[in-house]
């Protein structure tokens, strides 16, 4: 008996894609709130939770999306490891993905 995991269908790679997208926005108005706008109380906090709880919920979705065959590891290794320090990372290896599996031929 072939049994799927139960987060199969809801891991998808443009899923994981968009939401890191929406991580990466959240970080950015984090830095902008937090260095150019003055530290505005909550909406720093407000913003450093949401990027804290997304990196941990990316965290775990990359590296079960990885043992699914969804990621490859190197993308769940940037979104893990440097995704607590700039989302962007991982946002960039979802394109990489996704250029390198549109254009197999090596180009």
């Amino acid at each position: 008996m072939n049994r799927r995991p139960p987060l199969a269908g809801a891991l998808t790679f443009n899923r994981l894609k968009v939401t890191s997208f929406i991580h990466s926005c959240i970080y950015l108005a984090l830095l902008v709130s937090a260095f150019l706008a003055g530290n505005p109380q909550p909406l720093t906090f407000l913003l450093g939770l949401a990027h804290g709880l997304l990196w941990i919920a990316m965290s775990l979705a990359c590296m079960a999306a990885a043992r699914m065959r969804i990621v490859s590891l190197r993308l769940a290794v940037a979104v893990a490891v440097l995704g607590g320090i700039g989302p962007f990372f991982g946002s960039y290896e979802f394109i990489r993905a996704q250029r390198r599996h549109a254009f197999p031929s090596g180009r």
